[in-house]
């Protein structure tokens, strides 16, 4: 036999081998496919122009919810707002956005009020079940969380702006990134956040304390952490931020540890399942800002909003698997700057929020 024939049929027999074993490898043409929407959403009424966009979020309408930064307008997006006006243009609109599939905006609300904290720098938007709109905040003084109606009454608050207790505290947060509600169990998840390293889970019905966990499953603490390095052993605790936490309908607990360039994996009691390394040689600002997991009923993709790389990277949710990297730096639709959240709807598409000078909200409809 020849060399070329031993080649060819030892080649032959390596590929041929997982799918023997009923181990085929997944391939890049098995991960969903997108395509932007460049005129989602329609333009806004009342010359409202959107600062940096710190959260989105699909309600079970399908409703896309997004929460922005009014304070972010630079000068010469503010000049209809000076008396007299110097341009036309603008005014920020209002924190809170409701939006249908279309791109129609159906509610803005949001604020300082009476009764609450309102974040100085919005960060993180969830929306319940019963259609109730949870928002968060990372200002240095923002360690509360928010509960409203779906027109924006005031509901619930959990925490205190301006007071913090550290990565341990029972009875304090410290600047929460994200949020989500576990509905069966009534417990709220928060990803705590850009001054704690800790998941901790409260009472969602009345903000008591239940359980937190740091890396690993481990207690946290609040020790200087070194520079990440992706030549040096993995961190035995989350970086700050603690930017994401997800549930899947399997019972498992995902978080964006997102300078450590990782994803790790919990039960709901906080026991650690394992982790997944994305674009680990990602220095600035780290790799794994936001994730969901897809809309089939195995939930067999995860999606995540790479934020310092400019793409959304798809793994296997089984095995963590790259099976797709999508996007690019820039400013046209479809690309991104700091992509900085997202969401998917019941047919799975996707939406995405940008922070930074990106500063809006895209769309991107499945294909497949």
């Amino acid at each position: 036999m020849s060399i070329d024939r031993t080649l060819f049929y030892l080649v032959a027999a390596v590929s041929l081998a997982p799918a023997m074993l009923g181990l085929a490898p997944a391939l890049a043409e098995d991960a969903p496919k997108f395509q932007v929407e460049p005129f989602w959403p329609k333009p806004l009424p009342k010359n409202w122009i959107l600062g940096q966009v710190a959260g989105i979020a699909v309600a079970n309408d399908d409703h896309i919810w997004v929460v922005h930064r009014p304070a972010t307008l630079v000068d010469d997006e503010k000049g209809a707002m000076q008396d007299p006006p110097a341009t036309k243009c603008c005014t920020p609109a209002a924190p809170v956005l409701e939006f249908d599939a279309e791109g129609n905006l159906l509610r803005a609300w949001g604020g300082p009020g009476e009764g609450y904290d309102w974040p100085k720098m919005e960060h993180g938007i969830f929306v319940d079940q019963d259609g109730n709109v949870w928002v968060a905040g990372n200002d240095p003084g923002d360690h509360q969380i928010l509960k409203f109606t779906p027109d924006g009454k005031f509901l619930q608050q959990i925490g205190k702006a301006g007071s913090t207790g550290g990565s341990n505290s029972e009875t304090q947060l410290g600047r929460p990134a994200h949020l989500q509600i576990d509905e069966a169990a009534h417990e709220l998840y928060v990803a705590d956040g850009y001054l704690n390293r800790r998941i901790i889970v409260f009472d969602s019905g009345t903000g008591a304390y239940k359980r937190h966990w740091g890396a690993y499953g481990r207690r946290p603490n609040d020790d200087k952490q070194p520079a990440y390095d992706p030549k040096a052993p993995l961190s035995e605790q989350f970086a700050n931020p603690v930017h994401c936490v997800r549930l899947s309908h399997d019972g498992l607990v995902y978080v964006c540890d997102r300078v450590n360039d990782r994803i790790q994996v919990f039960r709901k009691d906080g026991t650690f399942v394992k982790e997944f390394r994305v674009e680990p040689q990602t220095l600035a600002n780290g790799s794994v800002w936001d994730l969901v997991l897809s809309e089939d009923p195995a939930q067999n993709f995860i999606f995540i909003a790479d934020g310092a790389n400019n793409q959304i990277v798809t793994l296997k949710r089984d095995s963590g698997e790259v099976l797709t990297s999508w996007g690019r730096g820039g400013r046209m639709a479809g690309q991104f700057k700091w992509v900085h959240n997202i969401g998917i709807d019941s047919k799975g598409n996707l939406y995405t929020a940008e922070v930074g000078f990106g500063r809006r909200a895209q769309k991107f409809r499945r294909l497949d």
